[in-house]
């Protein structure tokens, strides 16, 4: 008995020993597929003569290369647009692939000069011709090939296409990619190709245009017959035959999805597509957008997308702040659910504004004014976020709420944040089940925190300590003239300002003898004086004090009806970047003081208030910039006589060029007001400018209104005036 225990458990032993063994052979079998691929066979080739699995250099590892990634792009694209298109988009979304894209072009092709490390790929004997079948199927060929363990999904490109990557990500994540999958907008043709692109009644395929996405399964089992595919095309159309691919040999159609019409979004607008406003819905709700035809265009899409993006984490950042605060006053025992809440009730106390095709509000002195452009913007970005939020779950629940109009609502700002009431018509649609589409009206309540305040850090840097030019035009205003001179010396010269004066002397009426004394009596080495020629124009006068720097020179455009603070010099210094930005602060314009404060007279300190001014949204007159860049935009119109008008000029080229346009309400500048003298025989549109300006000084909407209510006479007056004028009318 003993020798068969013995024996017993010597088996035991034996079995547990050799499952031990089979297990570690197993894990060393396995454990090269775990292994990080060797660089040969992370690069991607630029040229595929030695086959698809030969590797070389210039393409890079991809982001995730530790074990599998997500996505691989595949970018279609030609020779002619490597340097434009394809740059576009590496650039652009190309630069946030979670995993690795690729640009495939004919054979022989080049990465361009400008991008050289563009991931270029030049399949052998294939050109740039129409239609791409070749290229197409060639592509995925290599793809599979080269790619095909390493990545779950598989999206195949135009250069044309912008993919918001973020979004496309988290569809991906949400898809089980093991499954053969083939993922796009569905098509049957147009109506003249329908019925003669050789499908069958419930076959279809994914347009190329808004980019098709393969699940690793469907390239499986669609590569090996490849060959097969491109020897029995029966159409042109890349995307067509490449649906009838996937069909015969995955055994699958393009997905059939109502909502995959906006997710992969094709705009048929053409060339013009997307060169507009990006503010819409269509926009974004997007996941790919088709065609960008521009890069410019292209860049244009991402700048607004990191907008977008930027406005997530924002609204992400106030939801954890609200989780906070309602987790530390639950920890004090504190209820503050609700807007009657004892922390908040008793903040609220603001009027209430009410919105429908116009704006009616009691904090103003016009009770009903049309709806500003900033009011409609707003309103239009809560409808927007908030369709969104209703339509986040349509895919599960099959229905569709589509808003159509805003009927009428209310708004107030509190020192909590902005309170909106919409009464909305919406168009609410269900797809799946029985059929139903009605319209229906919502209230929306809906309230906006303010955010925190933010701070930065600014460095000191060469820039902020430069020397700022000012040039000011003058032909006579002695006595503007002494006033800015005075400030000038009081904020600069006494106290060693980095900044030089000068002053273009246009010959006047007045005493110019005066005006010379009281300019050199200044330091010669920071104040010059340069004698005008001719009849007195802004242009030519600025133009000239401009042609006396020197292109690293850094020039401000002031008049002598400007007052400016020592921060308002430190903003121009930091606001200004050469080859990148200029500078056009709102300046703030004073009424006539004899409306606004009577006899007493204005205070020595400007008063920034409505009661007591206005911002020149709408002047451009005063703007900061190096004189290589004003060179670069085309200078001013010389040619511009009389009155106004340069500045817009000037604007208009700055905004057109490649700089960037820098536009804030600067409080340090102050148009001290003066009387505006409108001569006759200017040109009529700035005739009409002119009026505009003077009357736009006069004094405030709430000041007029006064004004007529203590004289009845002013009322009486128009009344007569304007029933002389419909008496006196052809029509009468």
């Amino acid at each position: 008995m003993r020798y068969k225990r013995r024996g017993l458990s010597s088996a035991v032993l034996g079995l547990g020993g050799g499952l031990l063994l089979g297990l570690l052979l197993l894990g060393a079998q396995r454990e090269p597929r775990r292994a990080a691929p060797s660089a040969a066979s992370a690069a991607a080739p630029t040229s595929l003569r030695g086959g698809p699995r030969q590797a070389a250099e210039g393409l890079a590892s991809p982001k995730n290369a530790s074990g599998q990634g997500l996505l691989y792009v595949g970018v279609m694209t030609a020779r002619k647009y490597l340097g434009t298109r394809a740059k576009a988009v590496y650039e652009s979304w190309g630069s946030e692939v979670p995993g690795q894209i690729g640009f495939y072009s004919s054979e022989g092709s080049r990465p361009p000069e400008e991008r050289p490390d563009l991931p270029l790929l030049a399949l052998p004997r294939v050109d740039d011709s129409y239609p791409p079948q070749k290229k197409s199927f060639l592509m995925l060929q290599h793809m599979w090939t080269a790619y095909g363990e390493r990545f779950e999904w598989f999206l195949r490109a135009d250069d044309d296409l912008y993919v918001r990557m973020d979004r496309l990500e988290k569809l991906l994540r949400s898809v089980d990619s093991r499954k053969p999958e083939y993922i796009g907008q569905a098509g049957r043709g147009n109506s003249e190709e329908f019925g003669l692109l050789s499908l069958e009644y419930d076959e279809n395929f994914c347009m190329g245009g808004p980019g098709v996405i393969f699940s690793r399964e469907t390239l499986r089992r669609i590569v090996p017959h490849i060959k097969h595919c491109l020897a029995n095309l029966y159409t042109t159309h890349e995307d067509v035959e490449l649906g009838r691919c996937v069909r015969k040999f995955a055994g699958i159609s393009c997905t059939w999805s109502y909502e995959m019409q906006s997710i992969l979004y094709h705009n048929s607008s053409g060339d013009l597509a997307f060169t507009g406003k990006l503010k819409s819905k269509e926009v974004h709700r997007a996941i790919s957008m088709h065609p960008v035809k521009s890069p410019p265009h292209m860049y244009r899409l991402h700048n607004y997308m990191r907008g977008l993006k930027v406005q997530e984490l924002q609204q992400k950042r106030i939801e954890l702040q609200r989780d906070m605060e309602r987790m530390r006053d639950l920890a004090k025992g504190l209820t503050t659910v609700g807007s009657d809440s004892p922390r908040t009730s008793g903040s609220r106390s603001s009027h209430w504004d009410f919105v429908s095709r116009s704006e009616y509000s009691l904090g103003d002195s016009n009770p009903r004014r049309r709806l500003h452009a900033d009011l409609k913007e707003g309103l239009e970005d809560v409808t927007r976020e908030v369709m969104a939020s209703i339509n986040a779950c349509s895919r599960q629940r099959g229905r569709f709420v589509e808003e159509r109009q805003a009927l009428y609502g209310y708004r107030r700002l509190t020192p909590l944040g902005a309170d909106t009431v919409l009464d909305l018509l919406l168009l609410y649609k269900k797809y799946r089940g029985r059929k139903v589409t009605l319209p229906v009206r919502r209230h929306l309540y809906l309230h906006q925190p303010f955010t925190g305040l933010e701070s930065r850090e600014v460095q000191t840097t060469n820039a902020d300590v430069s020397t700022i030019y000012l040039v000011v035009p003058v032909s006579g205003r002695q006595k503007a003239l002494r006033r800015f001179l005075a400030n000038y010396e009081r904020l600069c010269l006494s106290v060693g300002q980095r900044t030089e004066l000068l002053v273009i002397l246009y010959p006047s009426h007045e005493d110019d003898a005066s005006i010379m004394k009281s300019i050199e009596r200044l330091d010669r080495n920071k104040v010059r004086l340069v004698q005008g020629t001719g009849k007195f124009s802004r242009a030519r006068a600025l133009d000239q004090g401009a042609a006396l720097l020197n292109d690293d020179d850094l020039m401000f455009f002031v008049d002598v009806d400007i007052s400016f603070d020592v921060e308002a010099l430190a903003r121009i210094r930091r606001n200004t970047i050469r080859s990148k930005r200029i500078y056009f602060p709102v300046v703030f314009s004073q009424y006539d003081p004899r409306i606004v404060y009577g006899t007493r007279g204005p205070p020595e300190t400007p008063d920034i208030s409505p009661l007591s001014g206005f911002w020149r949204l709408f002047g451009f007159g005063i703007v900061a910039m190096y004189k290589s860049d004003y060179e670069a935009i085309g200078r001013f119109d010389l040619t511009i006589e009389g009155w106004g008008k340069e500045d817009v000029d000037l604007f208009e080229k700055a905004v057109k060029s490649s700089l960037q346009v820098f536009r804030a309400p600067d409080l340090g500048l102050v148009h001290v007001y003066h009387g505006v003298s409108c001569d006759k025989s200017l040109k009529e549109h700035q005739f009409a400018m002119c009026k505009g300006t003077k009357a736009d000084t006069y004094a405030s909407t709430e000041q007029l209104a006064s004004l007529i209510y203590r004289n009845p006479e002013y009322l009486d007056f128009a009344r007569k005036t304007r029933a002389m004028a419909n008496t006196s009318s052809p029509a009468a």
